[in-house]
């Protein structure tokens, strides 16, 4: 097993989709990837989904979030031997009884309240979604306007009660090696909750990178793709 290159998982967050990290898969080469589609739909639901998703894979795996896949791979790699690290980009390594939607009211600084319309769904509740109009500003600022643009149309909303759902158990970032790159104008995410998050995870690895938006698979992807690299020729040997 330890021989066994391991696979990369990039889970996406809110407001994204998979090929949000077409980027990064191009800049990883020869390296085993697989994009998955989360569901967005609660926390116990969309890990217990990725945990099918890494027994597919039926090898080791690194796992890499974004935004709220942060809160997904933290979930799922509890206690999931297969796992052998962890990649927060731009994402949430939550303690536990921690959400999405509390730590990035933890710190001053995230808009993304006032750019999100809601809508009731059939099963209760809301999900939301940017407007369209406030989504290159909020969500992808260093982005070229026009992939921005196509990038507001095929966001996948996420329901409300997925932000407020709680980690449980605890965070394997206690007991797996991690990495975290951030941009310093997430307007999503605080970067000072980024900064919170890295300090208590004592990472391998960790990367600021000055005017990166919430949107860095799509805006940097080389950055983004160099620090996993770093994950996979760390726990590779």
């Amino acid at each position: 097993m330890s021989d066994q290159q391991p696979t990369i998982v990039l889970v996406h967050g809110a407001f994204a989709e998979s090929a949000s990290w077409n980027g990064v898969i191009e800049r990883l080469g020869t390296y085993n990837v697989l994009a998955a589609a989360n569901p967005l739909r609660s926390l116990a639901g969309d890990a217990a989904y990725l945990a099918d998703v890494i027994r597919g894979v039926g090898g080791p795996v690194i796992l890499v979030g974004h935004s709220y896949g942060g809160m997904v791979i933290t979930q799922a790699a509890g206690d999931n031997p297969t796992v052998r690290a962890l990649v927060y980009v731009n994402a949430f390594a939550p303690e536990t009884g921690e959400s999405a939607f509390g730590l990035s009211g933890q710190f001053p600084g995230s808009t993304l309240a006032g750019t999100l319309v809601q809508y009731p769904v059939s099963t209760g509740g809301n999900e939301v979604a940017i407007g369209q109009d406030d989504f290159h500003g909020q969500f992808a600022a260093d982005a070229p306007s026009d992939l921005a643009a196509l990038m507001a149309r095929t966001q996948r909303p996420i329901t409300e009660q997925a932000l407020n759902d709680s980690l449980t158990g605890a965070p394997a970032w206690r007991s797996l090696p991690s990495w975290f790159v951030f941009g310093d104008a997430d307007m999503n995410i605080p970067v000072a909750a980024h900064r919170f998050m890295a300090e208590r995870a004592k990472p391998q690895g960790q990367r600021e990178l000055p005017g990166g938006s919430h949107a860095m698979a799509v805006a940097r992807p080389g950055e983004v793709a160099e620090t996993i690299i770093e994950a996979v020729r760390s726990v590779s040997g």
